[in-house]
């Protein structure tokens, strides 16, 4: 991909919108420069998908100036990335956002029955019919893409991954080589190298959460030491404490991108003002240190 933006709007909440919310919502977002936005088809039973589109119409944006996202794979009880089931979805995903194609396509999470040559035959079908232009995968391993990769022939330019201050195993891990301590265990496969030296961009999913969809940490009693951080250091570098947050992963040279799911129009422009702001690398730590966590 081109010129790699730093946000990226994720619509998983915006079925609980109105169509006039919503357009208010994508509406900030563009004022913040903030083009790129993440779907899914399982979003809201698909409502997502629709009510974005319905909002775009109200707006009268051009389609051609978004970067429109979206997943597939994930079906009641099971994954599914047989060539049926992704092509059926990218069609459903195109008729709920009523265009003719999608800059991304997304594999969701992980189908421990995948089939690489059934997943290369979607992607260049959908290729071919212009469906779809660029490809990438979701809480995937590197081993995972690799096996992809025998069979797909089109790049897979971005893994979405789960990562936040409070949740950053891809870090710790990088940080604990050889270490007979919990930090030390590579629950991520070295995602996060692989990512750089793949030029994989990772997408950091639930910035602001702690678990895995619990809740934000900040304000949280037992991250309370966390959250004061957040705001002493915030108040330097002229942030809240959930913009900083977002400036901790921005910081990291990987140039990840962070998708923020916020359907409030003030706390996207008070996200927003993370993407100017680099911190230095004492600061860095500094917050990585605040959650806990030692150095070796």
């Amino acid at each position: 991909m081109a010129a790699v933006p730093a946000l990226v709007l994720g619509c998983m909440r915006m079925a609980a919108l109105t169509t006039a919310e919503a357009a208010r919502t994508i509406a900030a977002a563009l004022e913040e420069e903030i083009d790129f936005f993440d779907h899914a088809d399982i979003y809201g039973g698909g409502d997502s998908e629709r009510r974005f589109a319905a909002a775009l119409k109200e707006l009268g944006v051009a389609r051609e100036s978004l970067t429109l996202q979206s997943k597939c794979g994930i079906r009641r009880g099971q994954f599914d990335f047989s060539y049926r089931h992704i092509v059926d979805s990218v069609d459903g995903i195109l008729a709920r956002l009523e265009t003719d194609y999608l800059d991304v396509l997304l594999l969701h999470r992980p189908d421990a029955l995948v089939e690489p040559e059934e997943v290369a035959r979607a992607f260049s079908d959908l290729e071919a019919a212009g469906k779809v232009r660029r490809f990438g995968v979701s809480n995937h391993n590197p081993a995972q893409i690799r096996l992809l990769k025998t069979a797909v022939r089109q790049e897979l330019l971005i893994n979405q991954l789960q990562l936040s201050l409070v949740h950053c195993p891809m870090i710790d891990a990088g940080l604990n080589v050889n270490m007979e301590n919990e930090a030390g265990i590579v629950r991520g496969s070295d995602v996060l190298e692989n990512a750089r030296i793949d030029g994989v961009t990772i997408q950091a999913w639930s910035p602001l959460q702690y678990g895995m969809i619990e809740g934000n940490f900040i304000g949280h009693p037992d991250y309370a030491h966390v959250t004061a951080a957040l705001e002493e250091m915030g108040a330097r570098y002229g942030l809240s404490a959930h913009a900083l947050a977002i400036a901790w992963i921005l910081r990291h040279p990987a140039r990840m991108q962070v998708i923020v799911g916020t359907m409030n129009p003030e706390h996207l422009r008070d996200l927003a003002k993370a993407a100017a702001v680099e911190l230095s690398r004492e600061d860095w730590y500094s917050l990585y240190r605040a959650t806990g966590k030692k150095l070796p």
